[in-house]
């Protein structure tokens, strides 16, 4: 038993996006759950092991489409998907607020670094705050490559951009065209280049063996990455699979699910790629 997965490639950005995954959706199996996923968890594996341990516990299948968060929702926002997994708290308050989501819940998280060569052009390893050494790029204006696709790690990345005062610009600073399809191809992209990126600790584990990038800055609160499931408003749409959605997301806060989190990745790289986060987990096991 496997998940059906369909993580969209660059090429059929924007309109082709939404109507390959409105065509793929509707194709789905009567008591399917659909689940738009912003790409970093599909590509670290663990929204998979969450729909394959569901499926066995209930013979329920949770099929997903990959995009970055901004893609996510909007692919939500036509009512075609029954719930979203999504990391940036500000997309997500607005979907919530305009009516297409309900009953957001946190999840999950790990947190973002930024990686960079190791010859280090802008100086910047070791510093304890990401804004400092963002800063610092800018002002050596060292190679630094974006995603650019409102995704939410780029939305971070903006956000700790504004939070510096900075607005980044020049040659320097590398809108990547193809960043949408997803942080894994990203970080290999910025490898290429040899230059600084933005990116979830998840990303960069299951890369790190074939990469050269390196780990420089770490550790600031500000880097935290909180993912959190979103059911798609049902009284704004007749067609979702309301209870189904709702029963998944149950089991999702629960201390089994919780605990796949806990674990996931443990026995490959070391070190979990993401760390429990429900309401529940934390009033049982304390606050992260």
């Amino acid at each position: 038993m496997r998940s059906a997965v369909l993580t969209l490639p660059w090429l059929v950005l924007g309109a082709g996006l939404v109507a390959a995954a409105l065509a793929w959706g509707a194709d789905r199996n009567p008591g399917e759950i659909r689940l738009a996923s912003t790409i970093g968890p599909v590509d670290a594996g663990i929204v998979g092991a969450l729909e394959e341990a569901y499926l066995r516990k209930t013979g329920v299948r949770v099929t997903h489409v990959g995009a970055g968060t901004g893609k996510a929702l909007e692919l939500a926002r036509t009512g075609d998907f029954d719930l979203v997994m999504v990391h940036a708290r500000v997309l997500e308050d607005r979907f919530v607020t305009e009516g297409y989501g309900i009953d957001r819940r946190d999840i999950m998280y790990n947190d973002f670094v930024i990686l960079g060569p190791a010859a280090d052009p802008a100086g910047i390893r070791g510093e304890r705050s990401a804004t400092a050494a963002l800063t610092r790029i800018a002002k050596a204006r060292a190679l630094f490559v974006t995603r650019g696709d409102n995704s939410g790690t780029h939305v971070k990345e903006m956000e700790l951009w504004g939070a510096a005062g900075l607005k980044p610009l020049g040659d320097w600073y590398v809108v990547w065209e193809k960043g949408a399809t997803g942080n894994a191809a990203t970080t290999r992209y910025a490898n290429e280049r040899r230059a600084y990126v933005l990116m979830d600790r998840a990303t960069y584990l299951t890369l790190k063996k074939n990469i050269g990038l390196q780990v420089l800055v770490e550790g600031d609160r500000e880097l935290l990455n909180f993912i959190a499931v979103i059911r798609v408003n049902p009284s704004r749409f007749a067609q979702v699979s309301a209870e189904p959605a709702r029963a998944f997301v149950e089991w999702l806060v629960s201390d089994e699910a919780q605990r796949i989190i806990q674990s996931f990745g443990v026995d490959r790289y070391g070190e979990p790629l993401f760390f429990p986060n429900s309401d529940a987990w934390r009033a049982k096991h304390g606050a992260r």
